[in-house]
């Protein structure tokens, strides 16, 4: 889950919802996991902590829904841009610095899905990732590996044709390495201003992305709702799976696409992986 928009505790972002991230942890409806408690993590901008500054980012590898430390930061983070993900991991350890989301100065990075054979291609991998760069790496994940080969590719300049240069890179390399369908995600990234997210699959079978409507028109077709009165008209969601049963209320990013989120602005935008030259 993605929210940029009027400060608001993190708390009523995480919790209150219906089918809340931290419900979604054990039920969830769309993705390859029903349960996913292999750790999970936030990370958040301003707070306090200064405007243009890195986010700050709090994981634990406990399952979210069992965490009480989570519940209780929550009450105290008061944020316009948060990032929340619940992880089930596709091989590599449960481990703090395997949770997403993943941090490099100003930018934050999570993901949903995975890079397929990714212990045959991890050293090639790795080896493309700008040496200056590299100390960043915290973890063993694909989705870590990913962020930097985005970043490596220019993710701080023109974040939809570093991802997709870095996709390209990725779906070569592993067809050279013969896996037919190398790359399978929908991600999220923020430079704390602005929100990019990305749909894809090299199969055309990518895990569900959606994004909500209009604050202003939910609040019309739902005026009992009081959580939306603390909402302003900039305010949007992006989620794995809808937060709750409201017709009306969430749009499906269509496969193969990008779309970007900023105050009074968002758009959609096909998305075509590029080799790099």
């Amino acid at each position: 889950m993605a929210y940029s928009g009027d400060p608001i505790l993190a708390h009523d972002l995480l919790f209150r919802p219906e089918h809340s991230i931290i419900d979604q942890s054990l039920h969830a409806k769309l993705g390859g996991f029903t349960t996913n408690g292999d750790g999970f993590g936030i990370g958040w901008y301003g707070n306090g902590n200064g405007e243009g500054a890195a986010p700050v980012v709090y994981k634990s590898t406990h399952p979210a829904w069992n965490d009480e430390n989570l519940r209780e930061v929550a009450t105290q983070i008061r944020t316009p841009l948060l990032f929340a993900h619940v992880r089930a991991s596709s091989g590599t350890p449960v481990q703090r610095s395997n949770c997403h989301p993943f941090r490099y100065g100003r930018w934050m990075w999570m993901h949903n899905g995975s890079l397929a054979g990714f212990q045959e291609i991890k050293h090639d991998l790795l080896m493309a990732v700008d040496a200056s760069l590299f100390p960043g790496i915290e973890g063993s994940t694909d989705t870590e590996t990913l962020f930097f080969l985005a970043l490596t590719f220019g993710l701080a300049d023109d974040p939809p044709t570093a991802v997709a240069r870095a996709v390209g890179f990725v779906e070569d390399v592993g067809r050279r390495h013969g896996v037919e369908y190398p790359v399978h995600m929908t991600v999220a990234t923020s430079d704390g201003e602005s929100i990019w997210v990305f749909r894809y699959s090299s199969e055309k079978a990518t895990s569900s992305l959606y994004y909500s409507t209009d604050v202003s028109q939910l609040r019309r077709l739902y005026p009992e709702l009081e959580v939306l009165d603390r909402l302003g008209a900039d305010a949007r969601f992006i989620v794995s799976e809808p937060l709750g049963e409201l017709p009306g209320a969430w749009n499906e990013v269509p496969e193969g696409s990008w779309a970007f989120v900023r105050r009074g602005e968002h758009g959609i935008q096909p998305f075509h992986p590029t080799v790099p030259a």
